[in-house]
């Protein structure tokens, strides 16, 4: 049973939080391509795949559960309370900064486009935003795998 719930765990992790941290990037590069709707979609996409990675959550609680008591893991071992530390801040990263303002240079770009006689930066405001907040989270969530697999 333990095996079934580890090879689930990391399916979604691989499938749904992979997503959710690469799609910002997506959408960086269409906001500097002005595609006001593809940023949209993108960040609606992210808020999905953001809500959805908390089955990853629930199937890493169902493993430790599961997991063979020679192995002396429960909530509170240490690298799993970190991992769900900072898991828990990449997802309120995602979900109060980045996908707002994904939403918000979705608004800008689509307003201005079609704008005649307006100079585009090469970067619509709130681009830095979503380069930092996303980037941030990527981190967290790097080292969250990092602890899932060093097991300090």
């Amino acid at each position: 049973m333990e095996i079934l719930f580890a090879a689930l765990h990391v399916i979604a992790a691989v499938f749904i939080v992979g997503p959710m941290a690469i799609l910002p990037m997506t959408a960086m590069r269409a906001a500097r391509a002005r595609n006001g709707a593809q940023v949209q979609a993108l960040a609606r996409a992210t808020s999905t795949f953001t809500l959805l990675s908390l089955v990853v959550l629930a199937s890493g609680f169902i493993l430790i559960e599961v997991a063979d008591p020679q192995n002396n893991v429960t909530l509170s071992t240490g690298w799993i309370v970190g991992s769900i530390v900072l898991y828990v801040i990449a997802v309120a990263i995602n979900l109060f900064i980045t996908v707002p303002s994904m939403k918000r240079v979705a608004d800008a770009v689509t307003e201005s486009t079609g704008a005649e006689g307006i100079i585009m930066a090469a970067r619509p405001a709130g681009y830095s935003v979503i380069a930092g907040a996303s980037g941030l989270a990527s981190l967290l969530l790097v080292a969250v795998v990092v602890l899932m697999v060093w097991k300090p």
